[in-house]
């Protein structure tokens, strides 16, 4: 089972680019993040006649996520628990049927910027929720994917330059201690526990020429369950992406499970 994560920053104005992308590597899994649209709104019959079922949980304008699944998909769930208020289209889950089922969670984690402030205060809180439904799905023993745009930079080897985010809500040291509180609770980071080599990004502005000068970030993850990691056969970045025409600013990510 191939499953990918991709902020794809506007599903209907990067349409072409994801098209493309889905006939090339053919996920099975596609969680999407920014899909900037309401429900109705997203392309869905260019994704279909690709092969893909289809579940959204989509908000006008910003936000947005959504899976993709050319498998059979079960209880759907959109909207990450612990605040009943909490309006923003951030989390998406369901159980995807393969030869061995997985529960799939697409989830688009606040920015938090500027760093101090409401926004950030959101972020920390919203980290905790997540911390609270790993939880879950680890005494579940579920075989679980936790994907998506983390808007974390968990180590200096994960940027281009750490001097330049050190007072970013991506890379303040209270977001990275709540990354790792994911990891400690029995999680892995699927990128790290196949490459450890630092310069590996998944995020480059559209500003001052980052794509070429290699001016990156690492923040869109895939966190997986022991009994998810156990079935880690391979996971990549599909960098190249990021040169075409009218791009997304983030890439793809992707991993491969065994049956």
């Amino acid at each position: 089972m191939k499953i990918a994560t991709f902020n794809i920053n506007g599903v209907r104005a990067r349409i072409v680019a994801l098209l493309d992308w889905l006939r090339e590597t053919r996920p099975d899994v596609v969680l999407l993040q920014e899909i900037k649209t309401v429900d109705d709104g997203f392309p869905r019959l260019e994704v279909e006649d690709l092969g893909y079922a289809i579940e959204t949980h989509g908000q006008k304008g910003f936000n947005g996520v959504a899976i993709l699944s050319r498998l059979p998909l079960e209880d759907v769930t959109r909207g990450l628990p612990g605040d009943e208020s909490d309006e923003q289209a951030r989390w998406i889950e369901a159980t995807v049927v393969g030869e061995t089922a997985a529960r799939i969670c697409g989830l688009y984690l606040p920015n938090g910027n500027p760093a101090p402030g409401p926004k950030y205060d959101y972020k920390l809180a919203w980290m905790e929720r997540l911390r609270h439904r790993a939880e879950a799905l680890l005494a579940e023993e579920s075989c679980a994917v936790l994907a998506g745009d983390y808007n974390v930079i968990p180590a200096p080897e994960d940027c281009w330059d750490p001097r330049i985010w050190a007072k970013d809500a991506l890379f303040l040291p209270p977001t990275r201690a709540a990354y790792q509180r994911l990891l400690n609770l029995g999680l892995t980071d699927a990128l790290r526990a196949t490459d450890a080599h630092a310069g590996v990004y998944t995020f480059w502005d559209y500003q001052a020429g980052a794509w070429p000068k290699n001016h990156g970030i690492r923040i869109d993850h895939l966190l997986l369950t022991p009994a998810a990691a156990d079935r880690l056969t391979a996971c990549g970045v599909d960098a190249h992406v990021r040169g075409r025409e009218k791009p997304s600013d983030h890439v793809p990510v992707w991993i491969e499970l065994a049956a």
